[in-house]
């Protein structure tokens, strides 16, 4: 089976930015050839400096931005402007400087009112698309109740089906946790036998934080059409060097689903250490 591309970087910092370009490029080529991108972001702690990247000069003005549809791998139950929330980080980064500006939806760059300074990127509002843990807590429901609601989201405005009936976004962005799992997919996960696009997943004991989660089912990693992984850090060359060069075994160890063609992995000389 052919590997995905490892590019090994400096640091945490030369691995954002290169994240962050080769997003650039893979949005970019999407638009010319389909007049629209839809690009999966992810939570956690790996995607706040590629927003920083994206969201100012000169990669903000590198892509049409009123071309994305941005979506998200998954999100813990939280409300989403809950400290925990994936959606906040993009909501203060990639995108709150433009929304706080008023200009939400008109396609122009938005300015920061305290600085003056111009920052952030304006993915039109109906254009982004968290899901909704807000709604879902606010009405009395659930974490299946909110990914049955995003996966009618995901068909409504979602990009078209492969062959194989998944959704085919053509950028999904991913971390990698401590035990490899990506997305809210866990080792051993009952989510690979699951039929439906998106699923509640009960709280995690082995791994913090302890709440429940929604989670994009994992064949829609197999089904994207480009994937970037990015991890850096000593403490993950171990569990990298199992993912990367260990036997495979994508139920015990979810990451290797990014263990294809397509995808790319940044990953920095500490974490890159035993590959």
């Amino acid at each position: 089976m052919t590997e995905p591309t490892i590019v090994v970087l400096a640091d945490p910092e030369a691995c954002a930015l290169a994240a962050a370009e080769r997003i650039v490029e893979i949005l970019d080529v999407a638009i010319d050839d389909h007049a629209e991108a839809h690009w999966v972001t992810t939570g956690g702690s790996a995607p706040a400096a590629i927003y920083h990247h994206l969201a100012t000069s000169p990669l903000r003005e590198e892509l049409d931005w009123r071309k994305v549809q941005l979506w998200w791998t998954d999100e813990r139950f939280v409300p989403t402007d809950h400290p925990l929330s994936n959606a906040k980080i993009a909501n203060d980064i990639l995108l709150n400087v433009a929304h706080r500006s008023g200009q939400s939806g008109t396609g122009g760059l938005g300015g920061d009112v305290v600085t003056g300074r111009s920052s952030g990127v304006l993915i039109p509002s109906d254009q982004v698309h968290p899901i909704e843990t807000a709604v879902a807590i606010g009405g009395g429901h659930d974490e299946t109740w909110a990914a049955h609601h995003y996966a009618e989201v995901i068909q409504a405005d979602g990009p078209d089906t492969n062959d194989d009936g998944w959704p085919a976004f053509d950028l999904m962005l991913l971390g990698l946790g401590s035990d490899g799992h990506i997305l809210s997919a866990f080792p051993g996960s009952p989510a690979f036998d699951a039929p439906d696009w998106v699923i509640g997943v009960p709280a995690p004991t082995h791994i913090e934080p302890h709440v429940p989660r929604v989670t994009l089912n994992p064949a829609l990693v197999v089904a994207a059409h480009e994937l970037i992984v990015v991890s850096h850090g000593a403490s993950k060359a171990e569990i990298l060097q199992a993912i990367l060069k260990g036997e495979r075994d994508e139920r015990q160890l979810p990451a290797q689903l990014a263990r294809r063609p397509g995808a790319t992995w940044f990953v920095d000389r500490a974490a890159a250490r035993l590959l």
